[in-house]
């Protein structure tokens, strides 16, 4: 009788060797995301060219090119830096910047008043839809901040700060300080850093209406800073109360904004209209090179 020959396993083994070594690659391609076991909580993931768009360090700027920037008040020192970095880089260009809050500039963007909006939020899938696009230039902290002359000079948890902006913690004696009522001084909707808070602080809640929280008519940090007394809190960008003379920064569980499990971290943007015009393209291309990122942490 004629014996039929067994295929050859051979084949087999090589397919499922090309899977295994298909597989190894795909997900550990560079520019693959973090997986989710490697990403630390409290710390940002570095921006990723799927997500980040990137463009290009230009090697010459004409002449007379005009980029004007507004938004966030928490990017002033971050958009002088960068401005004072541009123009020496490019002899002859102008860079104009206006510091009116996260919402305004992105109305300016939208309107053809900016080629760039700063803003410290993500941008909302409404102003994606309208052609908004926006790329991660740098991190920051929010840092919670109360007077020097303050009598409290203690730690707060994450759910003691909540509890003070939401209102359910009124008195500093309820968080080990004096028994004096807590003002809070809180910024107005507009701001960028608002929503900031509202996302990383209050996890998506609302701010309390007790008749202990003041809310600025205007964002700008100056006011806040001087209105803190010896009994107000507040917040603000870690970047522009780092160097202040007449506040103090709360440690948040022990963690300062400078250090790595520091609970209130998050990007700073600069947005732009799709196609991005060339003063936009030439100023986010010196942005994200290694010379502007430089120049953003000059002090």
């Amino acid at each position: 009788m004629l014996k039929v020959k067994a295929p050859s396993p051979l084949p087999y083994l090589i397919a499922a060797i090309a899977l295994l070594v298909g597989g190894y690659w795909w997900f550990h391609r560079p520019g693959s995301p973090p997986s989710i076991a490697s990403t630390s909580k409290s710390a940002l993931p570095a921006p990723s060219p799927a997500t980040n768009p990137t463009f290009s360090l230009p090697s010459t700027v004409p002449a007379g090119t005009v980029v004007r920037v507004d938004g966030s008040t928490s990017m002033v020192t971050l958009n002088q830096n960068l401005k004072q970095a541009f123009e020496q880089r490019f002899p002859g260009t102008q860079v104009v910047t206006q510091a009116n809050g996260s919402n305004q500039g992105i109305r300016d963007l939208q309107s053809g008043k900016a080629d760039v909006a700063a803003i410290s939020r993500p941008l909302t899938d409404a102003e994606t839809r309208q052609g908004l696009q926006a790329v991660e230039v740098a991190r920051d902290a929010i840092a919670i901040v109360v007077g020097n002359s303050n009598p409290f000079q203690g730690n707060l948890t994450a759910a003691q700060v909540q509890g003070i902006f939401q209102g359910t913690i009124v008195n500093w004696s309820q968080v080990g300080g004096p028994n004096r009522m807590i003002r809070v001084i809180n910024r107005p909707p507009v701001s960028g850093t608002h929503q900031a808070f509202k996302d990383l602080v209050l996890q998506g809640g609302n701010f309390g209406t007790t008749t202990n929280i003041t809310t600025l008519t205007q964002d700008a940090t100056t006011p806040l800073l001087r209105a803190l007394g010896t009994d107000g809190i507040g917040y603000a960008t870690a970047a522009q109360v780092a160097n202040q003379q007449t506040v103090r920064v709360v440690p948040i569980a022990g963690q300062r904004p400078e250090q790595s499990d520091y609970p209130y971290r998050r990007w700073l943007y600069y947005g732009y209209q799709t196609p991005p015009n060339a003063a936009a393209q030439a100023f986010l291309g010196f942005a994200l090179a290694p010379e502007g990122q430089q120049a953003m942490v000059q002090p």
